[in-house]
């Protein structure tokens, strides 16, 4: 019997078009989201907001429904790496929270993942956010046609270990469009040279998920996951399309740090 291989997506510029409206579409939501996060408020009030806004934008939420999951968004705090379920749980004062969202519009899915400070954070936490951030714009300069996935692993692994942080194994980003999670598996660990060929048209989801102690999770029965030791951890994800010579980010933070900006 011949073993069928899943073949990996290449999109064309219009379909490339696409994509990029919904990535830009996770990138308001999560800015409108981000107008909210702040000590006292629950964090399932934070998916009503997200499901509505992706809603009224002509959308429909990509997680909710998704392999069962019944929520807009992953909102993961502190030690919870990514899949936490949002709930009654009140934002405290120096916790960061991790929001990952989904939306689907014309047939194509985005996804991005932002990490944000609850008021005033500890230096420790704050760095373990912009050295995660930093790590996720590090594998995307490695997101180029001719290259492998290890090489954007490598990169990844690299920046965030030379600080002694933790790189998540079990957890890795993914290809994406009309699909939530397509192929290739994009690691965010490995070997240059290594892994799946980049190539021309090819759209992926990267996302650094960096401990602040060590890499080891566990999953809980709800499919939340956290970290082994309780040390928190941060989450950044970009969808980009691959590209000779550079990749396009499909996705945008710029309205979530103008948000921020007003915020401070």
């Amino acid at each position: 019997m011949l073993k069928l291989f899943k073949m990996v997506n290449i999109y064309n510029d219009q379909e490339v078009e696409l994509i990029r409206e919904s990535s830009l579409l996770v990138g308001k939501t999560l800015a409108e989201v981000a107008k909210h996060v702040k000590p006292g408020v629950e964090t399932l009030k934070l998916d009503t907001i997200a499901e509505a806004f992706i809603r009224d934008h002509g959308a429909v939420p990509g997680f909710k429904g998704y392999g069962g999951f019944p929520y807009t968004l992953c909102i993961s705090v502190n030690e919870v790496v990514v899949h936490g379920l949002p709930s009654k749980y009140v934002l405290q004062e120096g916790d960061i929270v991790s929001v990952d969202c989904g939306a689907i519009k014309n047939g194509m899915n985005g996804d991005v993942a932002y990490t944000f400070a609850v008021g005033e954070i500890s230096p420790e936490k704050k760095q373990l956010m912009q050295v995660t951030k930093d790590a996720l714009y590090k594998g995307i300069e490695m997101a180029v046609a001719g290259l492998r996935t290890g090489d954007i692993g490598n990169a990844v692994q690299t920046y965030s270990e030379s600080f002694g942080y933790g790189v998540v194994r079990e957890l890795i980003g993914h290809g994406v469009g009309r699909k939530l999670h397509e192929k290739p598996d994009v690691p965010n660990y490995g070997h240059k040279g290594s892994g799946s060929m980049l190539k021309d048209g090819m759209v992926i989801a990267i996302e650094p998920m960096i401990t602040l102690g060590h890499h080891k999770i566990w999953m809980a029965k709800d499919g939340t996951v956290s970290t082994v030791d309780k040390r928190p951890a941060a989450h950044y994800e970009h969808d980009v399309v691959i590209r000779k010579g550079k990749a396009d980010i499909l996705s945008s933070y710029d309205e979530i740090e103008k948000v921020l900006a007003l915020n401070n």
